[in-house]
């Protein structure tokens, strides 16, 4: 935790990279989340839909954001986290999930640290944006 309290404004103070999506993973994914939706695993349906190929989940992408901050903090010091979903994440993606330090405050008598989060893929493509709220 010492980390994030003694980082400057604007530092990077999370980061994880992730292995590129593969359709055994986005199988794996539908059965531990029950989103079942056969746009992520039916490349047929995809296809149907206007899409050339099936695409990962976005909360897949969202649950590996969460990793990165629970891997940089531990989870009883998350206050809030949330993201927006920015773009679709293809097969073969491999996302690196980064946090900035944006502020640090004092909220609800607490000393806290918002962090400006992403989730990008290997060519810098923005897939996710969001924030969490960390207590320090």
């Amino acid at each position: 935790m010492s980390g994030i309290a003694s980082a400057e404004i604007g530092a990077q103070v999370l980061s994880r990279t992730f292995p590129a999506i593969t359709r055994h993973r986005l199988a794996l994914y539908c059965g531990a989340s029950g989103d079942h939706n056969p746009i992520h695993v039916d490349i047929d349906f995809a296809k149907a839909s206007g899409f050339p190929d099936v695409f990962a989940h976005g909360m897949l992408a969202m649950a590996w954001l969460g990793q990165a901050i629970t891997d940089a903090v531990s989870p009883e010091r998350l206050r809030s986290f949330s993201a927006r979903f920015v773009a679709i994440t293809q097969l073969g993606a491999e996302l690196t999930c980064t946090g900035t330090l944006a502020e640090v405050t004092e909220r609800n008598g607490e000393r806290v640290a918002f962090l400006e989060l992403r989730a990008v893929d290997q060519n810098g493509d923005v897939k996710l944006a969001g924030e969490a709220v960390v207590a320090i």
